[in-house]
């Protein structure tokens, strides 16, 4: 049975909650991602008076596509640039808010554990997918021919679509532009994604694989009879999930066994394959130069149990696929925080309904919501329903007196935070940097132009203070 464990308070200074109470609660939210801003939202809509901070460690939201739809709010502040556990320490805000939402996801990149991931020296070995689609990595794609991405998600489809589609298209996109530039000189013409399972079990959804399949001069080579003997044994699942049949039946339709050699471009979709090694400057035996410069090895795999849980099983069959590159988008975890409990095997903060808990006891005040809630699964939706039930559970127990109280005023929490003040990014900062993007883009012919190193992000919010337009995009 869950407890309630609160410290040792005054009675002097304990406050009534209700839907109707004399003094607002404070609520620090860390993370400024979809989870943290959806749970800003719900409690707003629920317990109006609240007063939120949100800390994020980079200087701009992300996500923030969804985040256009919401108005500014004047019981939200952002605090960008402001890092939890390097610039700011959980113990701090739970001493000074009366809750804190962990919501800061899944920032890091798992790896694939397998010999010659890391390289050799000449080589940057397997490249993180994340940090591809986001051209931190800046590679150089002039010499590349095939690129092999391990992953069936959609961030592993994202980098496919990026080095597949015709540069003058994503020329009318917020691409960066020297993401285009590199993109112009790609001689990329073929891409392998590698799954470890079946079709069935694909993280990838529909919209980005048809997204795939309208791409000119692009051909999807795939196992069309073992995706075709999948559904056939699985009929009553697929009759279960509507999204997960007319996904079949894409594949089904644009995907072609062997390819017809008519295209420039192929997209190959490998099923039930495990990467088991990455070996550098094969050389040819007949002549004794080098064949390929790069290659990877694949363990064939079966699969066992029910198609919705079914697991991978390896075989004695191996394949060998000569590439240029690989990208890895095997998923993220999350990693643990100072002051809170952590669950290393499930690389999560434990929880029950969003109350975190340590061991038997419910953490009284401290709260999680997003990735690092329930694992790096799901789509914008799910992060969505995620955190409306966290701030759901909030206000419960706002209401229900289960949060402990009589923390600091708002003048109070603003002496706390006046140590990160310099550094502190707000709303109407990274809405400065926001016009400046747009502007710049519009000057080359493109919607956005967006600025990727957090270094030029603060000078050009310095550069353009009190330039700001009044905008109606985000809390």
């Amino acid at each position: 049975m869950l407890r309630f464990t609160f410290p040792a308070r005054s009675p002097v200074s304990r406050r009534l909650f209700s839907t109707t109470r004399a003094v607002d609660t404070n609520i620090a939210i860390a993370g400024g991602g979809a989870a943290g801003f959806y749970t800003a939202a719900r409690l707003l809509a629920k317990a109006p008076d609240t007063q939120i901070d949100i800390f994020e460690r980079l200087p701009t939201p992300h996500g923030t596509s969804s985040l256009r739809k919401w108005r500014p709010n004047k019981n939200v502040r952002y605090f960008g640039n402001v890092k939890l556990g390097r610039d700011i320490q959980l113990d701090e805000l739970k001493n000074t808010y009366d809750g804190v939402v962990l919501a800061y996801g899944a920032s890091q990149d798992k790896k694939l554990g397998i010999p010659g991931e890391d390289g050799i020296e000449g080589s940057d070995g397997v490249l993180a997918a994340r940090e591809f689609v986001g051209w931190d990595l800046q590679p150089d794609l002039n010499s590349l021919e095939t690129v092999v991405v391990i992953g069936h998600g959609n961030v592993a489809l994202d980098c496919a679509r990026i080095l597949l589609t015709d540069p003058e298209v994503l020329a009318q996109t917020d691409i960066t532009y020297n993401a285009l530039e590199a993109l112009r000189k790609s001689s990329v013409t073929n891409v392998v994604m590698v799954g470890r399972r079946g079709p069935l079990q694909a993280s990838f959804t529909i919209k980005e694989l048809r997204e795939m399949t309208k791409i000119p001069g692009l051909e999807i080579i795939t196992d069309v009879p073992l995706i075709k003997r999948e559904c056939e044994q699985n009929k009553e699942l697929l009759a279960k999930s509507r999204p997960l049949k007319r996904m079949m039946d894409l594949l089904i339709k644009h995907g072609r066994t062997l390819p017809s050699g008519d295209q420039k471009k192929t997209l190959r979709l490998e099923f039930l394959r495990s990467p088991t090694k990455v070996v550098y400057n094969a050389i040819n035996s007949d002549d004794g130069q080098i064949e390929y410069p790069q290659a990877i090895l694949l363990n064939h795999n079966t699969l066992e149990g029910p198609a919705e849980s079914a697991r991978a099983v390896p075989t004695d069959r191996t394949t060998v696929v000569p590439c240029c590159m690989v990208l890895r988008s095997i998923g993220y975890a999350s990693t643990p925080v100072e002051g809170a409990p952590f669950d290393s095997a499930k690389k999560i903060v434990p929880n029950i309904s969003g109350r975190v808990v340590d061991g038997e006891d419910v953490v009284p005040g401290l709260y999680v919501s997003g990735w690092v809630k329930r694992g790096p699964v799901g789509v914008i939706a799910t992060t969505m329903q995620d955190a409306y039930h966290t701030a759901d559970t909030i206000v419960m127990d706002i209401n229900n007196k289960n949060i402990p109280d009589g923390k600091c005023s708002r003048e109070q929490i603003d002496a706390v935070l006046e140590k990160v003040k310099g550094q502190r990014v707000s709303n109407d900062d990274w809405r400065r940097l926001e016009e400046y993007e747009f502007a710049a883009g519009k000057e080359i012919g493109k919607p956005r132009e967006k600025v990727t190193r957090v270094e030029d992000m603060l000078q050009i919010i310095r550069e353009n203070e009190g330039k700001t337009k009044k905008r109606r995009t985000a809390c």
